[in-house]
């Protein structure tokens, strides 16, 4: 059936060609026809080959959906297909709530599985993982048919792999591997899965006046949550002196979601536009009057972690002058992931569009850069600074470019510069405190700070900030 729809398109497609030169269609048409029969052409043949005499059976249906996904990797990072179990997990993330083990995770630069943190009252953090073990190896209940030990390497493993791995069915038991800074070696932790459902949202006050908000990733329910955690906090404290908004390791979500957490903070004007090369791709997301929050002094964390929608709302905050951001230079993922679902299950994640902030800045390739650099806590002295920075966008193969985003741009010539890794005098003298956040609350609390971002009438300005910024409180 396959090789007969592949005949009929070789068919159709020849029909094109001799249709355009018999009726003197322009020459462009033809030759964009003729170009695309034989690069059809090209791919029928080499699978032929390759199904004929290859020194093994193979399943052509495999082999069309390793060529798909070749295909999208040569477009950029982001771009991908989705096959059912990917399809699935996807929608499951966005949902917020699966059977696994609950740790948020991201990959090293030397190809190991590291562990951002995990989640609070999981089956993860029950068994004593902590934030930045390594996880090397993952020996599964049942081994893949291709394995030929009981545990796997995370070295050469996607983000992907692992996770597939690692979720699994209420009750079921796995044991993992860690690494961990003051081990001799490896250790295995056998966890046994649960339930997990990822709170998005949660928030404190940290001291009366101040609130916290930590807005983990963007999913269907993440304003809805927020809405509820500030009305709970308002509810402990009528009003705020400030507030925190934490976006760091936030890998991002819904677009969607991104505008309307902006939109709690931001009265009117622009939260986001996109670009993209079909017309519906370009469109503008704005803020509204409704449901938005008293002007407090508010402060935007970010760090290297932050990415896509938590670049968009720290971006919006920022350009509307109506935070300040802290921390580490963002991620830098300026691009929008379309989802078009396919037959049988799967799916397909397409980048359709470029996204600009209110300020028509693209954060592509470069990230926010906070408008108060605070570098977070050395964990281990002895890490080299390569071992240290993370990876960002403009560390994946095939990623576009600042000047892609913004070709008209002037270009500078030069890299982006490397956040200082010296540790700060706060840092010294704070060993093992949050030292980003420490930071943010006193700048909440040094008023001179906010003077020039509110207007005659106590509200946020969104007039142009100043030139130069206002000098940084100092830290006792």
């Amino acid at each position: 059936m396959r090789r007969q729809r592949i005949r009929f398109l070789l068919t159709f497609l020849a029909g094109v060609v001799a249709a355009a030169a018999v009726l003197g269609i322009s020459g462009s048409v033809t030759s964009l026809a003729a170009t695309r029969y034989e690069d059809l052409s090209l791919f029928t043949n080499v699978l032929n080959l390759v199904r004929r005499n290859y020194v093994d059976d193979v399943d052509e249906r495999t082999l069309v959906r390793g060529a798909v996904r070749g295909m999208l990797q040569e477009l950029d990072p982001h771009s991908s297909f989705l096959d059912v179990d990917a399809y699935s997990e996807m929608q499951v993330d966005t949902r917020g709530e699966f059977h696994g083990l609950g740790i948020e995770i991201t990959k090293r630069r030397d190809g190991f599985i590291e562990v951002v943190s995990p989640i609070e009252g999981t089956p993860a953090d029950r068994a004593g993982v902590r934030a930045r073990d390594q996880i090397v190896a993952i020996c599964p209940t049942e081994k893949p048919e291709d394995w030929t030990d009981p545990c796997h390497s995370t070295k050469n493993m996607t983000l992907f792999e692992a996770v597939q791995l690692m979720r699994g069915r209420k009750g079921t038991e796995i044991t993992i591997e860690i690494y961990r800074d003051d081990f001799d070696g490896p250790k295995p932790v056998k966890i046994v899965r649960d339930v997990v459902k990822i709170a998005s949202v949660s928030g404190r006050m940290i001291e009366p006046g101040y609130a916290y908000v930590r807005v983990r990733t963007f999913q269907e329910r993440t304003t809805r949550d927020l809405m509820k955690v500030l009305d709970e906090l308002h509810e402990e404290s009528e009003s705020f002196d400030g507030l925190v908004l934490d976006l760091r390791d936030n890998p991002g979500g819904l677009l969607d979601q991104a505008v309307r957490v902006s939109d709690l903070w931001l009265s009117d004007g622009l939260v986001v536009y996109t670009k993209g090369r079909v017309e519906a791709q370009r469109q503008e997301f704005r803020a509204d009057a409704g449901d938005t929050e008293p002007g407090y002094p508010m402060a935007v964390l970010v760090n290297e972690g932050s990415a896509s929608a938590s670049e968009i709302v720290a971006g919006a905050l920022q350009d509307q002058n109506r935070a300040l951001v802290i921390g580490a230079r963002t991620f830098g993922k300026g691009s929008v992931q379309t989802v078009y679902p396919l037959e049988g299950g799967s799916g397909l994640r397409l980048t359709t569009a470029l996204y600009y902030t209110p300020g028509g800045r693209s954060i592509q390739e470069v990230g926010i850069d906070p408008d108060i650099a605070v570098a977070p806590q050395r964990v281990a002295r002895t890490e080299s600074a390569a071992d240290r920075r993370r990876l960002r966008e403009r560390d994946l193969e095939g990623h576009f470019t600042h000047d892609d985003a913004e070709p008209d741009a002037p270009a500078s010539g030069e890299e982006p510069a490397e956040e200082e890794e010296t540790p700060t005098e706060l840092e010294a003298a704070a060993e093992g405190e949050d030292v980003q956040l420490a930071r943010a609350v006193e700048v909440l609390k040094s008023w001179t700070y906010f003077e020039r971002l509110r207007g005659p009438d106590g509200q946020p300005s969104m007039q142009a900030r100043a030139a130069e910024p206002a000098e940084a409180p100092t830290v006792e």
